[in-house]
């Protein structure tokens, strides 16, 4: 793994960027962070408040600023946009937060430069999309959050019921990230046994009925938060976080990000979730799971929502 000096630039400091700035800022994967706000007192106080606790962490130059301050960052993660409300959903916020982050994408791209760009605004899958197709960007450099929390809800709600450790289950969702989004059930596995085999051996159901839950726990993971504090922002922090870590180590890392997808499974232009090799460059290459066939049906299914959204606003 690698380590250089490097800076980081968070565009939107509401709950989600908050929440990204101080996992970040504990496991101090940057020398230089920049918190970018519409308000400037809200993006201030956010650095105050982080500074606040660097003597109990270590060294880190944390600082609010404008799009001038973002020059030469290495990594721009956007976190900013309309907050997703109670029983609405992600697909409903598209045309507000599309002019939002093509707006910060053009203000980070006036500075010059390429950094990677890391977003997080919903619906993700369609946002990645514009911003590839707008900014010219290599399609490694534009990299939606995509399915990690999915990803991370999933194996969490499998731990819990198989009273295993959590980084022991491998398993992985795909897609859409929304309610299109699938789960690779016919890979999963926990530490190389397949999933429905551990179920078995620990006694636990696993039919049909079970998986269908257990999915639809992970779809509706987002709304159950949001309709109990308001928006969801501590796990998809760390998620964000972990998806830095990768590209600054330069670890090789396999995370399920949205990126570009065309022809993979035979799959139209659209930017969905996938694992993907994750390293200094940002996605450096896309891997192609294996799926039985009810599953690369739900897939194809999945990018048609995403394609129809994407044509909906001109994007394709």
């Amino acid at each position: 793994m690698k380590t250089r000096r490097t800076k980081l630039a968070l565009i939107g400091t509401g709950m989600v960027g908050a929440a990204f700035a101080y996992a970040l800022s504990l496991k101090r994967l940057v020398n230089e962070l920049v918190l970018v706000d519409i308000d400037q007192a809200r993006a201030e106080g956010e650095a105050m408040d982080l500074r606040h606790g660097l003597p109990l962490i270590g060294p880190m130059e944390i600082k609010a600023g404008g799009y001038d301050d973002c020059a030469d960052a290495d990594i721009v993660v956007i976190t900013a946009g309309a907050n997703q409300k109670p029983r609405q959903t992600r697909l409903d916020l598209l045309k507000i937060n599309a002019k939002i982050v093509s707006d910060i994408a053009d203000n980070i791209l006036k500075l010059g430069g390429e950094p990677i760009i890391i977003v997080a605004s919903n619906p993700v899958d369609v946002l990645t999309l514009d911003l590839l197709k707008t900014t010219g960007l290599p399609k490694g450099k534009i990299i939606g959050s995509g399915t990690v929390l999915d990803s991370s809800r999933l194996r969490q709600i499998l731990a819990e019921r198989l009273d295993v450790d959590v980084r022991s289950v491998h398993a992985h969702i795909i897609g859409e990230h929304g309610d299109s989004e699938l789960a690779v059930w016919s890979q999963a596995n926990v530490s190389c046994v397949p999933l429905e085999r551990c179920f078995a051996q620990r006694n636990v159901p696993f039919s049909r009925e079970i998986r269908d839950e257990i999915l639809n726990q992970v779809r509706r993971a987002a709304y159950e938060v949001i309709d109990r504090k308001g928006a969801t922002s501590n796990a998809i922090g760390v998620a964000l976080c972990r998806i830095v870590e990768a590209i600054i180590k330069d670890e090789k890392s396999v995370l399920t990000v949205s990126t570009c997808v065309s022809g993979l499974h035979s799959l139209p232009e659209v930017c969905l979730t996938m694992p993907c090799i994750i390293g200094e460059n940002g996605v450096e290459t896309v891997l192609e799971t294996l799926l039985d066939k009810e599953e690369y049906d739900t897939l194809h299914q999945s990018a048609k929502v995403l394609l129809k959204h994407a044509q909906d606003i001109g994007i394709l």
